[in-house]
């Protein structure tokens, strides 16, 4: 499907977009654009790859007249762009709102207007039952996604949605593994708190998933094992070899929850059970209200959420076989089988 074809990559510079390019660049793919407003980044990914394919747009998903010039002559998009940190968004949610919420108008709108087949738009398990800006802004992110998907004519929206991503941008794995570099005690907010884990395979799998068996208007989750805080911490001192490192227990930061659902209730009663994916279709319900009062839904109130609280549990030698798919483990030399 990607024979010959042009794909861009807003958010391009960030950990996912590195992933893409990582899994693209020997395929037979004819350009990637790299969209983004960090030209830092953008000039390390230039001198990293050092491949004709990859075209470089500098440009923010605020401002829709730089989306429509990095837009031309498009066949797939992949909207990665977005603020993603929980406790910088609770000071700044207007922010978030210009990035996640009219940022990805734009880029739909520019989209639909140069006739690009297919757009998926990444999106987050804070986006479910939310309770921080990040989230709020992310579950908007969603139904803007699925309401420009019922007038988008030939271009197929989809949304995938994932937790934790190990080791993306801003994410706890490398601050644990920087704290243990620097000798200084890992800051744990609390050891009973639970989080989805994915690899950037994972991620970009289920990008790849929905791009391909998706329709428009689709959400797809991918099923994924969960941790708490606490045995992650354990598998990360015993692959580093500082059983007896110190942990400093600080307490829930701004906008942090117990654990994450990537499903609602609501959501997993009308999900299509792939195997290892999930699939929510939109609502196909017009705004004839009659409908809603006559046509309910009776297995909604019987159905539970899908959360990382009851989805598999993940102990510590399972953590650490996750944990040697990195990078950032082969890195430093782990002994695996210690």
């Amino acid at each position: 499907m990607f024979d010959n074809k042009i794909l861009l990559i807003t958010g391009g510079t960030g950990s996912f977009g590195n992933a893409v390019l990582e899994r693209f660049l020997d395929s037979s793919i004819g350009e990637v654009r790299i969209f983004s407003r960090d030209e830092k980044k953008q000039d390390d990914m230039r001198k990293k790859f050092a491949n004709d394919k990859i075209k470089f747009f500098l440009g923010d998903v605020r401002d829709v007249e730089s989306l429509r010039s990095a837009m031309r002559g498009v066949d797939y998009v992949f909207h990665a762009a977005a603020l993603k940190q929980v406790p910088s968004c609770e000071f700044y949610p207007m922010q978030a709102v210009k990035t996640n919420v009219i940022g990805t108008e734009n880029v739909l709108e520019a989209a639909i207007e140069h006739g690009v087949d297919r757009v998926i738009c990444l999106s987050t398990d804070k986006a479910v039952y939310p309770i921080n800006a990040m989230g709020i802004s992310k579950a908007m992110m969603e139904k803007i996604s699925v309401a420009k998907s019922r007038e988008s004519g030939k271009t197929s929206i989809c949304v995938t949605r994932y937790g934790n991503v190990m080791a993306s941008r801003g994410s706890v794995i490398p601050l644990f593994l920087n704290q243990i570099k620097r000798s200084v005690s890992l800051t744990v907010t609390d050891p009973h708190m639970t989080r989805f884990m994915m690899t950037l395979d994972d991620a970009v799998d289920l990008v790849m998933y929905a791009f391909q068996n998706g329709e428009s208007g689709d959400v797809f989750v991918q099923k994924s094992p969960s941790v708490t805080i606490e045995i992650l911490v354990e598998a990360i001192k015993s692959l580093m070899g500082v059983p007896d490192h110190p942990v400093n227990i600080i307490g829930t930061r701004h906008g942090e929850k117990l654990y994450e659902a990537l499903l609602s209730r609501e959501e997993l009663a009308a999900s299509q059970d792939l195997g290892d994916y999930y699939r929510v279709s939109p609502d196909g319900r017009g705004l004839n209200y009659d409908r809603y009062v006559e046509q309910g839904e009776k297995n909604i109130s019987s159905s539970v959420d899908y959360n990382s609280h009851n989805s598999k549990r993940l102990g510590v030698a399972e953590m650490k076989n996750l944990l040697g798919k990195l990078d950032e483990f082969q890195d430093v030399g782990v002994d695996f089988a210690r």
